[in-house]
């Protein structure tokens, strides 16, 4: 017989409810299922995710993971009540990662901590992680709900996200023989992205806006709606390009640290990168931003993407066949600059001109 203790504690007296967690997986079943694709059948609620490599036709792959988050982003999505497109944010900074190494985004994984479990809430969440698995075309085979009071307050909440992604071996990029003379071509962003949200957090509270005023920058938006323009994903376009035959010799994501901090990455010791910043059409929200906050060019480039959020390198006398690979795919690509000797000053990325803020 069981028994029972009219003062005893429980785990949901003690704030976590088993209950709003299973519901909250019924609810999210039919999302995870709209993100199938060759090698995962998308369903959950076993102990671990299945993926098949050669259902998905790769015969010599090498494995790319990525990881990350979406920052104080996420801050803007809980003080708006606006959770939709946070999630699509989540994926696209993994899976741009994941494209830059010439890799293909296969499968996702979630992780979404909060102080107390609302279902609608989550729900919302995951419409957008799985919306943003469509767009980069990889299954979202598994995630961790964990509701955890004490640690978060109320209802705030966090995100982290895992993708793997595969290549076959001998394609990984960046490509040998990158040099003085390559060109740099820029792909534009969608604006913020998710970096640099403390920082916009902190212009947003010196103009005395509130989350549901109209954006300065967007007009007929609120700014809490404005700033949560979601991250651009760039997998499927770059993807259908390369297949197409542009020949691109290095991705680059341009996340925290602007052009300064992420180019380098995939350039060879003794090179750099020389940009016109004058070819970028810079969202207006960067100009607000860089105005509000009086922020300094160089603080704007090393913190925001400023308009470009993925560049591409490739040869000179393949630039023009690039770039018409690139717009059959859909993207406006622009040629952003090239490839030069590193400077004798310790710079790697310079300027031939300034931003032309809106």
């Amino acid at each position: 017989m069981t028994q029972t203790k009219a003062d005893g504690l429980t785990y949901a007296a003690a704030g976590v409810d088993i209950d709003a967690g299973n519901a909250m997986v019924d609810a999210i079943k039919p999302l995870v299922r709209s993100t199938r694709r060759p090698g995962a059948d998308a369903e959950i609620g076993g102990f671990g995710g299945l993926f098949d490599l050669k259902a998905a036709g790769f015969s010599d792959p090498i494995l790319v993971a990525a990881n990350d988050g979406v920052g104080t982003k996420v801050k803007i999505a809980i003080e708006t009540g606006r959770h939709d497109t946070i999630g699509i944010d989540l994926v696209a900074m993994c899976v741009n990662d994941i494209i830059v190494q010439g890799a293909e985004p296969l499968f996702f994984l979630d992780y979404f901590a909060t102080g107390r479990l609302e279902p609608g809430t989550g729900a919302q969440i995951v419409k957008g992680i799985a919306e943003g698995c469509r767009q980069a075309g990889c299954a979202l085979i598994g995630g961790e709900t964990a509701e955890m009071p004490g640690l978060y307050g109320g209802a705030d909440y966090d995100l982290a996200g895992f993708a793997v992604g595969a290549a076959e071996r001998g394609t990984l990029l960046p490509l040998p023989g990158i040099g003085p003379g390559d060109v740099i071509l820029g792909l534009p962003s969608s604006g913020v992205h998710s970096n640099g949200f403390s920082l916009v957090r902190r212009v947003v509270e010196r103009s005395g806006l509130g989350w549901s005023d109209e954006a300065p920058f967007a007009p007929g938006r609120t700014l809490g709606e404005a700033l949560l323009e979601p991250t651009r994903i760039y997998v499927k376009a770059l993807l259908a390009a390369m297949k197409a035959g542009a020949r691109i010799k290095a991705l680059a994501h341009i996340t925290g640290g602007g052009f300064p901090d992420n180019i380098p990455r995939v350039l060879p010791d003794g090179t750099g990168a020389r940009l016109d910043l004058g070819a970028i059409a810079v969202p207006p929200v960067f100009g607000w931003l860089a105005r509000t906050g009086d922020i300094a060019e160089r603080e704007m480039l090393r913190t925001f993407n400023c308009g470009i959020g993925m560049i591409a390198v490739v040869a000179a006398a393949e630039a023009e066949e690039a770039l018409g690979h690139l717009r059959a795919a859909g993207e406006a690509p622009v040629m952003l600059g090239a490839i030069v000797p590193a400077s004798s000053e310790g710079e790697r990325v310079s300027y031939s001109s300034a931003l032309a803020l809106p």
